[in-house]
């Protein structure tokens, strides 16, 4: 097995991310919550609850647990933008809209205007929307024949469609599919949209999951020896482990062949070098029940995919089901494969859900996120209530280390870690995430730049041209062509249009702040020489659509 690292350039590249997750609106407030160790499972007040239809019978009962991973906002959403009236976007799935908002978000954030050879691969968690308030509510559906069932509201309803969507409203023509393997499904659509560039299927592909867990407030019911936590903490790998809280949160990266990406100044957050996805069979106790044989298989094969040496990974994302069956079978699975001649200590372990909770299908492209992010600063943030190793484990026999506070990576080298993600029916995917290349010294910028600015309305024009100098004000050292090349080739031209030009970032900030609706436009502006970089993508003019049950 051989160990290139940096020498090729035959990885995938994560261009851009977007997110969703409870306690963090996106990706950068993502980061810094795990970077702080917040835990952003919320526990609800019997208030809360009651105003949210929970009836008192469920309340009084003592294995109700009041918590669980919350997304603010789910019952809004930007529908003119996409083209929806407000009856469509009333009966929509949330999980459909939230992901659709997303995916533009990540392009964006890449510094690729949405539309062109694109694929998208996306997985949904069930429509609990559709269950809980508009299966059994007459009152939701209308009555006037506007809208067509078969043709206009199922899509809405269905997972299967989820992918379409995105590809029908952005414009995108690369291979479209949903992938639904439960918990692993955000992941798994990782592992498919990079085979799919690696085959050349696509130019760019969009990745990712997305989970409602409750539409409104909601505890859940906890039962013995079973997946969710007696008192709404995920606790993986410690001795009082008892299973984890569901929890919401949405989830897209933006992959390219890695060689185009750097052929074509796109900002590398990490680079995705081996990944696998496979299946338990029948090998294990009921069906679902984890595979010992499984995962030990498919964390090889994504090792040998990369050709990289185990020993070279300094922290692995853990599926961390917090359950003491599923931790067991994963910590003797990985000690199998990455395990052998390696010092204790030597590769940090943790989970995402002790931070968040269980995202369901959106859980797998969260702890890529979160593993992105570490090898991206060499900051490993910590996995949360860890307090004492679960005996069975036996990690100090192997090269295993939960982390309790954020730390710097634990090993010299290349940074790399891996990915798991485990689904509920026995579907395994692994990846093999590895820090981003250094970039070269950009040319000097010569001559004023133009920043074209454009949105759907004139509120989020404003909102837009005032999030661009708060940005620029905080990050004085960007170079402006940089800027203004992103601006012009990274963004759709939308109705309502602005520039302004500069010579440097203080004098961006200056026009910027003296902008004012009215202020002149300039059609096509002539690209600026210089990078993609991640820049504020567009404001959302979100508004409730929403049926109560």
């Amino acid at each position: 097995m051989s160990d290139t690292g940096h020498e090729t350039e035959d990885g995938i590249a994560i261009v851009g991310s977007a997110c969703r997750a409870p306690g963090a609106n996106d990706v950068d407030a993502f980061w810094h919550n795990l970077i702080a160790g917040v835990d952003a499972v919320r526990t609800y007040t019997g208030a809360e609850l009651r105003a949210a239809g929970v009836d008192e019978e469920l309340l009084a009962d003592p294995r109700y647990v009041r918590a669980a991973g919350h997304v603010d906002g789910i019952d809004r959403f930007d529908a003119g933008f996409f083209g929806y009236d407000a009856d469509e976007a009333a009966l929509m799935d949330p999980q459909h809209r939230l992901f659709l908002e997303q995916a533009w978000t990540a392009l964006e954030r890449a510094g690729h205007a949405p539309g062109g050879d694109v694929g998208v691969f996306a997985g949904a968690a069930h429509n609990r929307y559709f269950l809980f308030h508009l299966l059994n509510n007459p009152a939701a559906w209308p009555r006037d024949g506007k809208l067509d069932p078969e043709a206009r509201l199922l899509p809405g309803f269905a997972p299967d469609h989820l992918p379409a969507r995105v590809s029908h409203k952005l414009g995108l023509t690369g291979p479209s599919v949903a992938v639904q393997t439960t918990c692993s499904s955000s992941l798994v659509a990782v592992c498919m949209a990079a085979q799919s560039l690696l085959d050349y299927r696509c130019d760019i592909a969009l990745a990712g999951g997305v989970a409602v867990a409750s539409p409104t407030p909601a505890g859940y019911l906890s039962t013995e020896d079973g997946m969710r936590s007696p008192d709404g903490r995920c606790r993986a790998f410690d001795v009082a482990a008892r299973g984890s809280a569901p929890a919401s949160g949405v989830g897209v990266v933006v992959l390219r062949r890695l060689a185009d990406a750097l052929a074509d100044g796109d900002h590398v957050e990490a680079v995705i070098r081996g990944w696998a996805v496979n299946n338990d069979g029948g090998a294990r106790a009921r069906y679902a029940a984890p595979g010992l044989a499984g995962q030990t298989a498919v964390v090889a094969e994504a090792l040998a995919v990369a050709e990289i040496e185990p020993g070279t990974i300094g922290y692995v994302e853990a599926h961390g089901s917090g359950t003491p069956l599923g931790d067991a079978v994963e910590v003797e699975a990985l000690t199998r494969v990455l395990g052998a001649g390696r010092a204790a200590g030597s590769c940090l372990l943790g989970s995402v859900k002790t931070s968040l909770g269980n995202a369901d299908a959106a859980a797998g492209v969260l702890g890529l996120l979160k593993a992105a992010g570490a090898v991206r600063t060499g900051r490993v943030p910590a996995s949360l209530h860890f307090r004492r190793p679960n005996p069975e484990l036996d990690l100090d026999a192997g090269p295993f280390r939960v982390n309790t506070a954020t730390e710097d990576w634990p090993i010299a080298g290349v940074r790399r870690a891996g990915v798991s993600s485990f689904g509920q029916g026995g579907t395994n995917a692994h990846v093999i995430v590895e820090q981003p290349p250094a970039s070269g010294t950009p040319p000097p910028s010569t001559g004023p730049v133009v920043l074209p600015l454009s949105a759907a309305t004139p509120d989020a024009l404003a909102a837009l041209v005032e999030a661009m100098r708060d940005h620029l004000e905080r990050h004085p050292d960007l170079r402006l062509a940089d800027v203004g090349h992103t601006l012009t080739v990274g963004r759709r031209e939308l109705e309502h249009r602005t520039a302004v030009v500069a010579d440097d970032v203080p004098g961006a900030v200056a026009a910027l702040a003296a902008w004012s609706p009215g202020s002149p436009s300039l059609e096509s502006p002539r690209p600026a020489s210089g990078r993609r970089i991640p820049l504020p993508t567009y404001p959302f003019q979100r508004r409730r659509h929403w049926i109560d049950p």
